[in-house]
């Protein structure tokens, strides 16, 4: 009984250390938030979701006083974290958080401003240089030039006004503006984001600034705007910190579209690895959106191998791909990989074994196999050949695997 009291204290303090050292291999994530004209309490939850999920991040919610109240107690430590996510827009902070912020950027620091951020703290000089575009809070040609895009060039105007406006939420298509820089580098020349607020008319210092991706919010060869496309992406450095602004995903209770779209997943993952080390890991996921429509993920992560083995049987093929192009993917992805390659064999080989996998379904399997099978799928596509509906699938599929009898 001692021994295995012992053997259990060790056994623990095993997996302490061991995931200790795999949180430390994470990229330790401080999300601010607390006040805001936005719904913060279902946007700050999604946005760990979404940054944990990744298995990129290990992330902290910190929160503020609530508005109007005692915010010198507000003090982060920042040199604890690699990056610092802003889902904020309220109160000053108290001046040596600021002082703390501005330096730990200056030295390295990364952070990702989140949508309604760009409307914080318009008084704060070195704020604003680090977002390069902000919105709202009675800025105007006095914080800077209006940036955006007309007829494909950038243009920075410095005519008068205020900053800052949005219409109804709708779809709208995202273009590629920047498609060697890390975060967007092998995206889509134009893609669609679900419904959102389509910020517009933001200035600002600008300064060391990248627009990654632009939008545009009016109808197709109507009004004046048609020309006119406002930055959604923004990549900005200061000094040795980088910092990298999504003005997408407006959040509902839940998340909502916005948050759900997989173009704005996937950017914000992307944007947040380069603001916090400067290099992109990341692929671009199998579901990111085209120009042909928006992608949903409910639930806020990719799919897995089992999900899509799970679902694939019995999958209505003709009305959607999702399942089917998620499995070419991971095909795609383990090539030149034997142990990745036989362990999607193995999954797909319970589809052709399953009584309750379609026909189609078990069609496709076949042809994938065909070209990256070997001896182990062999005796369930051989059983295929006593089904008249598969068997000519079944003995191509022999055919190309050199084992036709």
């Amino acid at each position: 009984m001692k021994k295995q009291f012992i053997l259990l204290i060790l056994t623990a303090g095993l997996m302490a250390i061991f995931n200790s050292c795999a949180d430390k291999s994470k990229i330790r994530t401080l999300i601010i938030t607390g006040q805001n004209n936005h719904n913060w309490k279902a946007s700050s939850p999604v946005l760990k979701d979404i940054l944990d999920n990744s298995g990129l991040f290990t992330s902290e919610i910190m929160t503020t006083p609530e508005k109007g109240g005692d915010m010198s107690s507000f003090r982060p430590n920042f040199s604890k974290y690699k990056l610092v996510v802003l889902d904020y827009n309220g109160d000053s902070w108290p001046e040596k958080t600021r002082t703390d912020f501005v330096n730990w950027v200056r030295n390295g620091g990364g952070v990702v401003v989140y949508h309604a951020s760009c409307m914080a703290f318009p008084e704060w000089k070195e704020y604003n240089e680090m977002i390069g575009l902000g919105g709202w809070g009675d800025r105007n040609e006095k914080d800077g030039p209006y940036v955006y895009y007309s007829r494909n060039e950038l243009v920075t105007d410095t005519s008068a006004g205020p900053a800052g406006t949005h219409g109804e939420r709708l779809e709208f298509e995202v273009r590629t503006r920047v498609k060697d820089h890390p975060v967007t580098k092998g995206l889509p020349s134009r893609w669609m984001h679900a419904s959102d607020e389509l910020y517009e008319k933001l200035r600002g210092p600008a300064k060391n600034m990248v627009v990654l991706a632009t939008a545009s919010a009016a109808p197709p060869m109507r009004g004046e705007g048609i020309n006119r496309h406002e930055p959604m992406l923004l990549a900005i450095t200061y000094e040795k910190g980088r910092i990298f602004s999504t003005l997408l995903g407006h959040a509902d209770e839940g998340g909502g579209p916005a948050m759900e779209c997989a173009g704005f997943i996937t950017t914000l993952l992307r944007g947040a690895e380069w603001a916090a080390t400067g290099n992109v890991t990341q692929e671009v996921p199998f579901d990111f959106p085209t120009a042909a429509g928006v992608v949903l993920r409910p639930g806020f992560k990719e799919i897995t191998l089992e999900e899509t083995i799970a679902n694939l049987g019995t999958y209505d093929i003709p009305k959607s791909t999702k399942y089917f192009s998620h499995l070419q993917s991971l095909i795609r992805k383990s090539a030149g990989n034997p142990d990745k390659l036989l362990e999607l064999e193995k999954a797909m080989t319970k589809v052709l074994t399953s009584s309750e996998s379609t026909a189609e379904s078990k069609k496709l399997i076949l042809r994938e196999l065909s070209w990256m099978g070997s001896d182990y799928c062999i005796p369930a596509v051989k059983n295929l050949l006593s089904v008249e509906e598969l068997k000519d699938e079944a003995t191509f599929a022999l055919q190309r695997l050199g084992k036709s009898e």
